[in-house]
């Protein structure tokens, strides 16, 4: 309806599209008990994706610098693949039965191969699955086995009907091997023989082609895609590097934010690329999937008049695309451009934007500002004395159940139907329940529960100067999982204390430590729309101004725990290693200055997930954090190895159990991790927690699991002291160091 002539199909997923490509080419791994035919059932895929009651559920992490996630394949050396259905061509008919013409979307065979891990040896389900190794050319290795499923998938859509095939090698905008593009040659040697009838785009996106570049536009596709928006510089280079034959896709609508684009801005780049390589070899496109935006800008008959013609949600990007292709074809709609121009202005100039008094605080911070007052090894007695807590220290994440009873009063909250001191008193029976829980199983570091927090960024967002807000822009995460972020239009403030009263008041409930919760800048930077008129660490350092003064009111209060999470640190990394440099400079300075303002026996905990952490441990731990919890437990304790290689000095909490999956996991089975932990680190260095928070699950399930952790913690410190006796039995030393 919009004008679009390419309309992507197969891009609609139950959980995430390399699962999706994973269970197509049967990459399944023997212990979900996939008999190896016809196609992959649901319970499969989603045990997968989530576990069972029997089995844990697959690696996850982050989809490049975005907050998708996906699953990542396992692969073993001799690993057969086949196709076990063909999703792409079923969708292909659905929509061609509707008498429309699709594009389907393929991730790309040889990006597929590197966005998983090498199994060291085919793992069978009754053993423990520990071993990983990594290796890229390992994965490689298996491409020509792969190639021929592929190969079905194109052959079946090209009988069916297709005329083009966008297949996705997003890999190719990191910094890639010869190995790799030597792959990339070879794939499509042979998948574009597969019909002559059939036409191959291969898109990449999220950054530069750079030094892949003319490997790309050297294969014998049909087109190839670029992402204009993040990385412009690269047209020049493609239009000298593309055959004359061949498509050029530019990305040119910004598929990762909701800003309008400037229509009159981007008409000379197509202009441009017209004239080099004439307009039927021209597509004019978002900068990569639309999955990444909210839906419908309409739908937001609430938002404030002057923000709301600055933005651009997924229809609206169709009218903009529409609009761009019709101006380029002599068929410019005035009243659209003038009012994109309109727009553009209006944003320049508005008042609303620029706060002097913020921008002036953030120009005087000084390097003393970004230090804590004595190192880790001397602030960790003080707060070892502070807080008197034992060996293996046991607490969760942050967040507790959010129950229907706690979103309907939300609900209710909202719409006016439960006032606010009602509201209150139920939020605060909520929080006593919390910590009565923790105090029955025995946690020695509470949490209030966040029972008041919508979601980690938009709870902040809402109490915050310079942002704005949807009542639809949902985006997915993952599965079911989706995420409504707020926008960020202008200069960052904190009027109002945040959570400091919810603090307080969980900490009379309890003589044990209570944390204060908090998220941190470059977290709310990343899951947040950002502003695009400035730089992004100009952005993150007025957001650590406003965390700071959080903090120090905790501090003030009496809380003498506060944790600010920081689990997209890591997605935040610039895609290329040569602009990594720079990024962790603003971003480690971020974290300093939120938290370095406090006293040494305040402890600062930090919590980081679903990453790769050994590119970036250095930058890690720089933070300073007292004590950093991370994602452990769906890779075996693998990622805790970056820490270990790097003697991190500071105290850690590998979580021990995976909380996306609705599993009791076995007190039995937490132990083994912590054995896996105990042995790389120091005991006094050990935290035991989950791997994240605990919002999406349910409360029988958390009891049960974190019984069990509050258990395993107990084995390890009897275990440790009986190891302690012995040495001193021995005339060794009892010094747990």
């Amino acid at each position: 309806d919009a004008g679009i002539d390419h309309i992507p199909s197969n891009d609609f997923t139950y959980y995430d599209h390399v699962l999706d490509m994973a269970a197509t080419v049967g990459a399944v791994p023997e212990r979900y008990g996939w008999n190896g035919q016809g196609e992959v059932d649901p319970d499969i895929f989603f045990a997968m994706a989530r576990g069972n009651a029997k089995v844990g559920a697959m690696e996850m992490t982050k989809w490049f610098d975005t907050n998708y996630h996906y699953i990542v394949p396992e692969f073993h050396q001799g690993m057969k693949f086949q196709l076990a259905g063909n999703k792409a061509l079923r969708h292909y008919e659905q929509a061609k039965k509707l008498g429309i013409q699709t594009r389907p979307v393929l991730l790309g065979p040889v990006s597929f191969l590197l966005l998983g891990k090498m199994k060291a040896d085919a793992v069978p389900a009754s053993k423990n699955n520990s071993a990983m190794e990594h290796g890229q050319g390992d994965a490689l290795s298996l491409l020509e086995g792969l190639l021929p499923v592929y190969e079905k998938i194109l052959g079946q859509l090209a009988d069916a009907g297709a005329e083009w095939v966008q297949i996705d090698e997003p890999c190719f905008v990191l910094d890639q091997p010869q190995a790799a593009r030597d792959a990339l040659k070879r794939a499509y040697e042979l998948l574009t023989k597969v019909s002559p009838k059939l036409k191959l785009l291969v898109a990449a996106y999220f950054d530069d082609l750079g030094d892949n570049l003319a490997t790309v536009f050297g294969l014998p596709v049909a087109g190839v895609h670029l992402d204009l928006n993040r990385a412009p510089q690269q047209l020049e280079a493609a239009l000298k590097a593309a055959r004359k034959d061949q498509v050029i896709s530019l990305g040119l609508i910004d598929g990762r934010n909701i800003w309008r684009t400037d229509l009159s801005a981007a008409l000379p780049v197509i202009a441009k690329a017209v004239a080099a390589q004439g307009s039927d070899k021209i597509f004019i496109a978002p900068s990569c999937s639309l999955l990444h935006t909210p839906v419908d800008l309409d739908s937001e008959t609430l938002m404030d008049a002057e923000l709301k013609p600055w933005l651009a949600f997924a229809r609206q990007k169709l009218s903009e695309i529409a609009a761009l292709a019709a101006a380029v074809n002599g068929h410019k709609n005035k009243a659209v451009f003038e009012a994109s121009d309109k727009a553009a202005d209006s944003r320049k100039t508005s008042a609303r934007i620029h706060n002097p008094a913020v921008q002036d605080r953030l120009a005087k911070v000084t390097p003393e500002m970004l230090r804590r007052r004595k190192p880790f090894s001397q602030r960790v007695v003080l707060q070892r004395q502070a807080l008197n807590l034992p060996l293996f220290p046991t607490t969760t994440i942050g967040s507790f159940p959010q129950t229907a009873e706690i979103r309907n009063a939300r609900a209710d909250f909202k719409a006016g139907k439960m006032k606010m001191p009602h509201y209150k008193d139920f939020l605060k029976k909520e929080i006593a329940m919390c910590v009565q829980i923790q105090e029955e199983i025995g946690i020695d570091v509470f949490v209030h529960g966040e029972a008041e927090r919508n979601d980690m960024v938009e709870y902040f967002g809402e109490q915050m100067n310079g942002y704005t807000f949807t009542k639809f822009g949902w985006v997915q995460s993952y599965g079911s999982r989706c995420v409504k972020p707020p926008i960020i239009f202008g200069d960052i403030s904190r009027p109002l204390p945040m959570t400091v009263d919810w603090s307080v008041y969980a900490q009379s409930l309890t003589k044990k430590p209570m944390k204060g919760m908090l998220t941190g800048p470059v977290t709310i930077l990343q899951w947040s729309f950002v502003r695009d008129d400035q730089p992004r660490s100009v952005t993150a350092g007025q957001l650590a101004l406003a965390l700071r003064d959080e903090v120090l009111d905790l501090e003030e209060a009496g809380i003498k725990v506060i944790q600010i999470d920081e689990p997209a640190v890591r997605e935040g990394l610039p895609l290329r290693r040569k602009n990594w440099q720079s990024y962790l400079r603003w971003a480690v300075d971020a974290f300093r200055l939120a938290s370095a303002g406090v006293r040494d026996e305040t402890q600062m905990h930090t919590h980081m997930c679903y990453a790769e952490f050994n590119d970036i441990i250095e930058a890690v731990a720089e933070m300073d954090a007292d004590v950093i919890s991370i994602e452990t437990s769906r890779s075996q304790m693998e990622l805790l190895e970056a820490f270990v290689s790097f003697k991190y000095p500071n105290e850690i909490g590998p979580g021990v159990y995976d909380i996306h999956s609705p599993r009791v996991v076995p007190q039995a089975e937490m132990e083994t991790l912590l054995r896996k932990a105990a042995a790389v680190l120091r005991p006094e260095q050990i935290w035991v927690n989950p791997d994240c928070g605990l919002k999406t699950r349910k409360w029988e399930e958390t009891k049960l699991c974190l019984k069990n952790l509050v258990g395993a913690a107990k084995t390890l410190r009897m275990e440790t002291t009986e190891r302690l006796e012995a040495r001193k039995a021995v005339g060794g030393s009892s010094s747990i160091h």
